[in-house]
């Protein structure tokens, strides 16, 4: 893999990014569970111009996945992904085992974010988030000190892991980027490519969603309720989706909002066939 380091051992990682800061360098991790799209790409790119060593880890994470839900069917692409990391600057890869993480099984100690959690995907899809936190505890003890940067499509988890590095004191400036869209405005997600056509054609409604909401809060509407309906009233008329959820938050605790007064968050999730995508796009008033 030309001068990318590839690591699947705890202690190697942790000793690499040590000896990477002995030397003065600055460290960008980019978590993810590979499958690496554009989105990801990104991620590596920001980290590689603002830090001089950028590490990929790859894991796919099954306290994630707590109700077994698309563990098996999560696509790997591990040969294709260390050949992503190194042409977007990345200069190492971490990519552990289940059993080099925890050695002994499945954790005992489980992490949970109150608050910025619940609602959302966090009711949809319970003990996610605590997979989420749990695993980034794991990964923010072994790298250290670090700059760690994470996508905005997935904003409640990007405050799930603001909140989580904040709270235990964690040595990490947590980095949020502008979500990459593909050309029809679709989000990037490792999820795109379990769509069939039609239902991928389709899937552009979410964010024509968040546009319609968007639009509405710009002509002056500011009810939250009337901006759900109109999101959840555009995914409605979608044959191929089923909506999961249209929602207003406050941008900083994600708390649903009566009315929008300050920097809020448009978020909608649904169903498309066996594939369930999410989306957000924040709106000012």
């Amino acid at each position: 893999m030309g001068s990318l380091v590839v690591m699947d051992r705890a202690e190697v990682f942790r000793k690499a990014l040590d000896s990477a800061r002995a030397g003065g360098a600055t460290v960008g991790l980019v978590p993810t569970m590979g499958a690496l799209h554009e989105g990801h790409r990104s991620l590596v790119r920001r980290s590689a111009a603002e830090c001089v060593t950028t590490v990929v880890t790859i894991f796919v994470n099954p306290l994630q996945f707590p109700s077994g839900d698309d563990l098996a069917t999560y696509p790997r692409d591990l040969a294709g992904d260390l050949v992503a990391a190194e042409a977007t600057g990345a200069g190492m890869v971490f990519a552990p085992t289940e059993a080099e993480l925890w050695p002994d099984g499945p954790p005992a100690t489980k992490v949970v974010v109150a608050g910025v959690e619940q609602g959302m995907e966090g009711a949809g899809r319970p003990g996610h988030f605590a997979g989420v936190a749990t695993v980034l505890s794991t990964l923010f003890n072994l790298a250290g000190p670090c700059r760690a940067y994470f996508g905005e499509k997935d904003f409640q988890q990007l405050a799930v892991v603001r909140r989580l590095a904040a709270d235990l004191w964690f040595p990490v400036d947590v980095v949020g980027c502008a979500t990459v869209r593909e050309p029809d405005g679709v989000a990037c997600s490792s999820r795109n490519a379990r769509l069939s056509p039609a239902e991928r054609a389709a899937a552009t409604v979410l964010y024509r969603a968040l546009l319609d909401g968007a639009e509405a809060v710009t002509g002056g509407n500011r009810d939250a309720d009337h901006l759900r309906r109109v999101m959840a009233d555009r995914i409605g008329a979608e044959p191929l989706a089923v909506l999961d959820y249209a929602e207003v938050v406050d941008a900083a605790t994600l708390v649903p909002l009566p009315r929008v007064t300050g920097d809020a968050r448009l978020l909608v999730a649904a169903r498309f066939g066996d594939t369930r995508l999410i989306d957000n796009l924040g709106v000012t008033a």
